[in-house]
């Protein structure tokens, strides 16, 4: 299995069928919670959606489209965050990522997103990450802001989340501002 060591507490492991009960468990305890930013949660009512979920992962982690990653807290699978598109051509990689409301707080997703990035410019010799978030999702606005990404633009009625249509704003970091 691929494993990312972060640091002492933190991990991230390309997903596998192994995390299908940790990613329901959570989402059936946290669901709402989740789908404040998310369209997913919602339709995830069984395993069969996280077994397809990572079916589909898995696969375009070797077609070299994107990646995947649990993320593992002391050992824990606590959420998720992803390379969600990887364009060799532009040079560029967005990441996404959700993590469970009981260990927001802990600096998870900042260390997480901060070792992606780096990964991204030095070993994918990528140009540019991009973040795209919920405008009103503050806590991820923060973590972008916070790893020093510049917000971009805001696309208006970028999504329908669930029923409200809500704006993204883009955040990015160019590999030479970075260094």
């Amino acid at each position: 299995m691929f494993t990312f060591k972060v640091d002492h507490e933190l991990e991230l492991a390309l997903v596998q069928p192994s995390f299908v009960k940790d990613y329901y468990k959570i989402v059936s305890s946290e669901r709402d919670y989740l789908a404040q930013w998310l369209n997913w949660p919602l339709h995830a009512q069984s395993e069969e959606f996280f077994i397809s979920f990572i079916k589909h992962s898995l696969h375009d982690y070797a077609e070299g489209k994107s990646l995947t990653c649990a993320l593992i807290f002391q050992k824990q699978v606590v959420g998720n965050i992803c390379y969600s598109a990887i364009n060799q051509e532009l040079k560029k990689v967005e990441i996404g990522y959700w993590l469970s409301a009981e260990h927001q707080g802990k600096g998870i997703v900042t260390r997480a997103v901060k070792a992606l990035i780096t990964n991204a410019f030095d070993e994918l010799g990528m140009e540019k990450v991009q973040i795209s978030v919920a405008a009103e999702n503050y806590p991820s606005r923060k973590v972008c802001e916070k790893l020093g990404m510049n917000q971009e633009g805001i696309i208006t009625n970028a999504e329908n989340l669930n029923g409200q249509i809500v704006d993204h704003v883009i955040y990015g970091l160019h590999h030479s501002i970075q260094q």
